[in-house]
């Protein structure tokens, strides 16, 4: 078995070194791929320095801000040519507590993937600014509405997906960013047919830097849940719909 956490990074130097060091104490198996999208702070050189002590950390660099979407398809695609069994979403900000990754490993038994729910027990996030909180819980509701996804989290980024389901995604084809990527994801795997779980978490608002959200971010996901939905529609009607 071999787990890989692919970790987008952006300005992250205050947090990685703790952040590596948790993660790889909660199971022998994790590994981490951090994807750098150069840094101007010198969390790529930070990256490189962790990735030296030991080969359960690696690191990609990349040439600019390319955005969160594109880290994650580009982590994917290392972390299934590597021969990972498990390839698990996580923010590098503290966000997302490393101790909750045992947990997510142990329901993988039952799920194709399992999601991270701020949502799942009423509302689990802490230092939140309240419109920042509406927003999220609401992008949630709205998402559900209109796509069907039967999903407490819509927008949650800690998550872990089996192998075989990225590789049957045509990840190339997943052009969304922030919100929106969380979202497209959920749906290809619910519209493949692959199982997907949600266990609950507590949400903590980053320990340091600063949020990567942007209005650009909240619009392409209002309309991409459109997209996904007509897109659905159009599939089934000419036969290329679940493919499981």
């Amino acid at each position: 078995m071999k787990i890989t956490v692919v970790i987008p990074t952006y300005n992250e130097s205050e947090n990685i070194g703790k952040l590596s060091s948790l993660i790889l104490s909660q199971d022998e198996r994790i590994n981490i791929l951090f994807v750098d999208d150069n840094s101007p702070d010198g969390t790529g050189q930070i990256a490189a320095r962790l990735a030296a002590e030991t080969s359960r950390v690696k690191v990609l660099h990349r040439a600019g801000k390319l955005g969160l979407g594109s880290a994650y398809r580009e982590g994917f695609a290392i972390a299934i040519k590597e021969g990972s069994d498990f390839i698990i979403e996580m923010d590098a900000d503290f966000s997302h507590d490393p101790a909750m990754l045992p947990l997510f490993i142990e329901k993988m038994s039952a799920f194709d993937v399992v999601i991270g729910s701020r949502y799942a027990n009423g509302v689990s996030v802490v230092n939140w600014p309240i419109r920042r909180l509406i927003l999220s819980y609401c992008a949630s509701v709205y998402t559900r509405l209109i796509t069907g996804l039967r999903l407490s989290d819509c927008t949650g980024g800690f998550k872990c997906f089996k192998r075989e389901v990225l590789e049957s995604i045509d990840l190339a084809s997943v052009k969304s960013d922030g919100y929106s990527f969380q979202i497209e994801m959920n749906f290809r795997c619910n519209e493949l047919g692959f199982s997907i779980g949600e266990l609950p978490i507590i949400f903590v608002d980053r320990h340091a830097g600063s949020s990567k959200m942007s209005k650009q971010i909240v619009r392409e996901a209002v309309f991409m849940v459109w997209k996904l939905k007509f897109g659905s529609i159009l599939r089934a009607l000419t036969g290329k719909g679940r493919k499981r």
